[in-house]
């Protein structure tokens, strides 16, 4: 397959696969705003604007820091723009701080409109986007990327996206962020599955290597368990059309069968895509549900 040049090289470096993780917190958020009659879209717009850009720079913030840290060297997944050497790592630097910047001007807008105090969420997740790989003391190299994801694209995005429409945050909300927050947790526990060996080599210390692989298997089950079961139970209780969220079970159950297979290396490429698929999926189908709304 031939290597990718000029536009399409920074496409395949913003990894265009992890955006289901921005797009559907965003979604459901708006979603769970909307089943109060609250939803106001330009700054649902707004919102998903912020999270794009995010994810778009902290894709990048890793491809610069991993790549200066020689941890992309033996890479099995995606191409990376700076360990492959074909872009120079300050220009991967200036646009990661490009897209943080952005996020953040969309985000100052957000806060004008609906709470300064969200200026120092939007701090904190800047600083998370960036100390992910960057810095001297890199969190995700300390088991901790895990937890960040499923905070800042799972809790914060979910709720942050509720609460500047609706001026509060309401119980499908609350379901609707563990939810998405615990399949954006799959897609980067597949991933850092998927690098245990030269993640270990490198010293990069991720929550699968500290698990193992036994351990971060049956993690990735539980996290679809989460997602699938306990929070479309929880909000059918609120609404019935919460079965539509189980459209996204189909490539969610693909994923897990290959990790639940074994599948090792190349063959956990495949369920990095089905897991944002089925992310995004679900996102849709919980939306639709929330927009709905009860029955009753």
């Amino acid at each position: 397959m031939s290597t990718p040049t000029g536009l399409n090289l920074w496409i395949e470096g913003a990894r265009l696969r992890t955006l289901p993780a921005a797009v559907a917190p965003v979604a459901v958020g708006t979603g769970a705003a909307a089943f109060d009659d609250g939803a106001i879209w330009w700054k649902a717009l707004l919102a998903l604007g912020v999270s794009l850009a995010l994810q778009i720079g902290v894709n990048y913030a890793n491809d610069y820091s991993d790549g200066i840290k020689g941890t992309d060297e033996n890479r099995v997944g995606p191409l990376r723009l700076v360990g492959s050497g074909l872009v120079a790592p300050a220009k991967v630097k200036a646009a990661a701080l490009g897209f943080l910047a952005l996020g953040g001007a969309l985000g100052l807008v957000l806060a004008a409109t609906s709470g300064w105090w969200l200026i120092a969420v939007g701090v904190l997740a800047i600083l998370a986007a960036w100390g992910y790989t960057g810095g001297k003391n890199p969190y995700g190299y300390r088991a901790l990327g895990e937890v960040s994801v499923f905070l800042f694209f799972g809790i914060v995005a979910v709720l942050g996206t509720t609460y500047v429409q609706l001026g509060s945050v309401n119980a499908v909300s609350v379901a609707g962020a563990l939810g998405v927050g615990a399949l954006a947790c799959a897609i980067l526990v597949a991933n850092n599955l998927r690098d245990i060996p030269t993640d270990t080599e490198t010293g990069k210390r991720t929550l699968a290597v500290v698990m193992g692989d036994a351990r971060t298997r049956l993690f990735y089950v539980a996290l679809m368990v989460l997602a699938f079961v306990v929070v479309v139970a929880w909000v059918v209780t609120e609404t019935p059309w919460a079965l539509l969220a189980l459209v996204g079970l189909p490539p969610a159950l693909r994923a897990t069968s290959v990790v639940r297979g074994g599948g090792n290396g190349p063959a956990l490429i495949p369920v990095l895509k089905d897991t944002g698929i089925a992310e995004l999926l679900y996102a849709i189908g919980l939306t639709v549900a929330l927009v709905i709304g009860p029955w009753w």
